[in-house]
């Protein structure tokens, strides 16, 4: 049974997405900080004054009824506006962090072999300096 189990989870992956999840709820601490105590700050100053995450759009406004209550209907898009704006200031975040940590490209290389005598020849070349064969 023990070994079914772990070899379930060498063959399927689970342990990379489980360690992956881990990893992920860790990062996601980090991008909040980042995001709340550096960037929303900035962001708060070019937003305007007010909690504009309210906004709204009022369709239609009833009278009061019996017991003094009022039905608003209203296009709230303060909220999404800030969901998108947040959405847009985390992902910049981990696509920066992404970009850090990911290892760099090797360049391409400048030069192939000539598969009739192995000899190193410049990428653009048609033909081979030492034996003249077509590449």
């Amino acid at each position: 049974m023990v070994k079914d189990f772990v070899a379930f989870l060498t063959k399927t992956n689970a342990l990379a997405l489980a360690i992956g999840v881990i990893i992920g709820a860790a990062t996601q601490k980090v991008v909040t900080a980042i995001v709340d105590d550096l960037l929303m700050p900035v962001v708060g100053l070019i937003m305007p004054a007010g909690d504009w995450r309210d906004a709204q759009i009022v369709l239609s406004q009833s009278a009061p009824d019996a017991a003094g209550k009022i039905t608003i209907n209203a296009l709230k898009y303060g909220h999404i506006v800030g969901a998108l704006i947040d959405f847009v200031i985390i992902a910049f975040v981990v696509y920066v962090i992404t970009k850090m940590l990911m290892p760099k490209e090797p360049p391409a290389p400048e030069t192939k072999q000539c598969p009739q005598c192995l000899e190193t020849v410049m990428m653009a070349a048609t033909k081979c300096k030492a034996c003249t064969s077509a590449i």
